[in-house]
This record gives C-alpha cells, structure tokens and sequence, in this order.
C-alpha cells in the first residue's frame, strides 16, 4: 500500500483561493478535483491520500469532510479552525459530528504567512493547540525556515500534541541553503512529538532544472534526523504540477529513499501516515 500524505483539491466556482497570485502561480488557478486526481494517484500506484486544507475559511473543511465520505480514496482530511478562538474545542467537536466528521484526522493554520515568527507560541494559539491534542487530532505545521525554532518551542511545550512539519519546513533548495535549516529541523526532529513530511521538494527547488541531486541532501537530512518510522511521503498536488507530474513526485521520492530496506520503505510510504493520521 501506498499513502499520499499531502494534496489538495479546490474548486474556483466554489470559493477563490487568493493565494493563486501572480504569473509563477498562474497555471494553478484552475479547478483541480478528485476526478484529476484519482487517475494519477492510481497510476503511481497510490491507494490512500490525506486531503490538506488550502485557505483559512471555515466552510471548506465541513466540504473536505463530506468529500472523503463519498470516497475511499481520501482517507483522512486535515482541515482548519481559528485556534484563537475561545470556543475552539466545541468546535473541533461539531466538526466531528458532520458528515464525514471520522475522517477529520489534524488541523492546520498557514503559519508561513503570519508575521510573527513566534505566532505558535502566543497564549491563545497555545490555548487552541492543546484543544486540538484535547481532541485526539495532530497539528500539520506549514511554516517558513525562519519559523522553526518557534515550532521547536512550541513542540516541547505540548509534549501531547504530535506536531507534522509539512514540506521539511521548505528550505531554500534553489539556493543551495542547508544551514541554518538544517540544524533547526534536527532540533524539532529531538522532539518525539514531531514527524515530517517528505513533500514539497520539487517547488522549493528550481522548477524548471532540477534533478534528484538537487533535492538528496535535504532529503537525507531528514531521514537521518527523524527516521523512516517518523517520515511520510506526500505529493503536495497540485502545486507539484508546478515543477513535476504526480508520477515525477512519487518517482523521485522511491529514488531518494532507494537505500532503505523494504521495512523502512513501507514506513516511509504507508506506515508512518497511516499511523499518525489513524487512517
């Protein structure tokens, strides 16, 4: 079996995704459904996927939810919910109870684009975290480099929370950047609540040139600093569609983790998610 941990799907006709900015991103701003996907998730031989939220809108994951239902591909949805909000628990509650309420697995907030580089940190955020361990569910972290040691701060504080450092904390590939990455994601890697995805890669490095090399070492930071057993793959389609095919992504991924074992393999492509996300 095979897990994508990481994709997303909007619809422009739904809700605008104003993210989709400028002419870098302009072949996103299209449709992207479950129909695009589910032909090339079946091609790369991918049997389950976590559906990721893409906008902080408080409709959209109520939508995820009731998608997954009607699918057996997607077998998890991390959604959103304002962690500010005072009554955050209840909410997470009433997410539970929607249709396909059981696939709701862990939230996300865009940290990426908070100012603050110790937005995790504040009281309320804090406050908001500890209802989402509350709830059994785990926190995907979409954050920049320079955000890091905030969400190794914030790991240690919430030993019950299981934190998912989405896309290795999107180092600057493109640039040929390991430090002071590196040495941040060992630091949150320290933390045993932590685990990372192997996601994302191929946007943070030069989109039109890049080759497996490029990506190996901040790949094999990762592996080395959290193991098979706390790394899952995910595609982030279709962003990737950016740099990479579906099958590029999934290809290049086997390629970079060639010289583990079969066990570790599976851990990386299946056990891991499977697991933290309770698919």
């Amino acid at each position: 079996m095979t897990v994508d941990a990481h994709h997303h799907v909007w619809d422009l006709s739904v809700r605008d995704q104003d993210w989709i900015a400028g002419a870098e991103l302009q072949p996103l701003r299209r449709n992207f459904t479950l129909a695009d996907l589910a032909p090339e998730a079946r091609a790369a031989g991918v049997d389950r996927t976590v559906l990721v939220q893409t906008i902080t809108v408080a409709a959209e994951t109520p939508e995820f939810l009731a998608l997954a239902a009607e699918t057996e591909l997607i077998g998890g949805v991390v959604g959103w919910t304002d962690l500010t909000a005072p009554d955050v628990a209840d909410e997470l509650a009433r997410l539970r109870e929607l249709p396909g309420g059981r696939y709701l697995k862990g939230i996300r907030h865009q940290v990426q684009g908070e100012p603050d580089p110790e937005w995790l940190l504040r009281p309320d955020v804090r406050r908001g975290l500890g209802a989402v361990a509350d709830a059994g569910l785990v926190y995907d972290l979409i954050v920049q480099p320079h955000q890091l040691p905030s969400c190794v701060e914030v790991a240690a504080a919430l030993p019950e929370l299981t934190f998912v450092l989405d896309h290795l904390g999107k180092p600057r590939i493109a640039a040929g950047d390991l430090e002071p990455w590196a040495s941040d994601v060992r630091a949150l890697a320290a933390r045993p609540n932590t685990v990372c995805k192997l996601s994302g890669m191929v946007t943070e490095a030069d989109p039109a040139k890049w080759t497996s090399d490029d990506l190996r070492p901040y790949a094999d930071t990762v592996l080395d600093a959290f193991g098979p057993g706390r790394l899952m793959f995910g595609t982030d389609w279709p962003v990737c569609t950016l740099a990479a095919t579906y099958g590029q992504v999934t290809k290049t991924a086997g390629e970079l983790t060639a010289g583990l074992g079969a066990g570790e393999r599976e851990q990386v492509f299946a056990g891991t998610a499977t697991r933290v996300y309770r698919l």
